[in-house]
């Protein structure tokens, strides 16, 4: 960008171009200029920032090379199908990591060699706040939720991750700066680790009782959704949609040659299970070469991505268009590498 162009412009005009340019871009642009850096935090901007619509999914990858090395991070952007590396060095040398995002807004848990600490940062802004210690401060499994009418963001922790002792659930609310203890979960078994959150409850599934665990985060209480999975499911992941939607994603079958994925959305009303698609036989084939071979999956606006271990590829799937498409460099080799969507947003703030 020419300076000579650029450097009449005002501040107000340059405020509503910014606001406008992909956030990617506009993070490149900060060492230009300390009067380009200073727009970026200008209150006028955020302003503008917020009242534009939103940049469009991307694939945050965060990953640990050397035990020594700073944290590492890269940013596929589906809209301008491309990739951008985002610096990590900011957060605390522990080890880290990825709980989860959103709205522009990405949680760490882990170890600061003395206890167990949650982190929540703005990528692009570079903020960062560590949380206070949970009452029952341990390993836990969490979800980051951002409330953008209300300016602040929430973290819920559910279980432990083991599974092996029954704790409080323990909201964290960033207005007020502290964790609340609220009912226990009244579950035996939790059939999977995968939790789901959409339209302010969080959802898990269980096999002892039978169905899925509700959380409604307004209410702190659990309720029981008495929905039968499906016949042969052999792992199944809850996808989180757009509003009030919920995806069941999971393999059906006993052989081999006998399976296939196969997507699900829950009817709240009939509190059933209702098929909406199937993985096509040479996307299955190529995603998961042997029967047994892991794989993960994780949604945003009813799109849900796909990865499997040593694949250099992630497979696409858009629920509203029912289309199927393959994203390439998305996954990683790395054993110790995760993946999860994430918007890019400067207005987002984490006080």
């Amino acid at each position: 960008m020419e300076a000579r162009v650029w450097a009449p412009l005002p501040d107000d005009l340059l405020v509503e171009v910014f606001a406008r340019v992909p956030p990617f871009l506009l993070f490149r642009l900060r060492p230009v200029s300390r009067r380009w850096d200073s727009i970026l935090h200008d209150p006028a901007f955020l302003a503008a920032h917020a009242g534009v619509p939103s940049h469009g999914p991307c694939l945050l990858t965060f990953w640990r090379g050397a035990a020594s090395s700073p944290p590492q991070c890269s940013v596929l952007s589906l809209p301008l199908r491309a990739r951008y590396k985002l610096p990590f060095g900011f957060l605390p040398a522990w080890d880290l990591w990825l709980v989860g995002s959103s709205g522009g807004l990405v949680c760490f848990s882990g170890f600061d060699g003395a206890g167990f600490r949650t982190v929540v940062c703005n990528p692009l802004t570079q903020t960062w706040r560590v949380l206070p210690d949970m009452h029952y401060n341990q390993q836990r499994q969490l979800v980051l939720a951002v409330d953008k009418k209300r300016r602040s963001f929430k973290v819920i922790a559910a279980s432990d991750v083991y599974g092996d002792k029954t704790l409080p659930t323990e909201v964290y609310d960033s207005k007020e700066n502290k964790w609340s203890v609220h009912q226990m979960m009244p579950a035996a078994n939790l059939c999977s680790s995968k939790m789901a959150f959409c339209d302010s409850r969080l959802y898990l599934e269980t096999l002892s009782p039978l169905g899925l665990m509700m959380y409604r985060v307004d209410a702190g209480n659990w309720e029981h959704i008495p929905a039968k999975f499906p016949r042969s499911l052999l792992d199944g992941y809850l996808v989180a949609g757009a509003r009030t939607r919920l995806f069941l994603v999971g393999r059906i079958g006993l052989y081999s040659t006998l399976q296939s994925m196969r997507i699900w959305e829950l009817d709240h009303g009939r509190t059933v299970w209702v098929e909406i698609s199937r993985m096509p036989p040479k996307y299955f084939r190529a995603l998961l070469r042997l029967s047994a071979e892991r794989f993960e999956c994780f949604g945003q606006d009813n799109l849900i991505c796909f990865t499997s271990w040593n694949q250099g590829k992630g497979l696409l799937y858009d629920v509203d268009k029912k289309a199927w498409s393959w994203i390439a460099g998305c996954a990683s080799q790395l054993c110790n590498s995760q993946i999860c969507f994430y918007e890019p947003r400067f207005d987002t703030l984490i006080y």
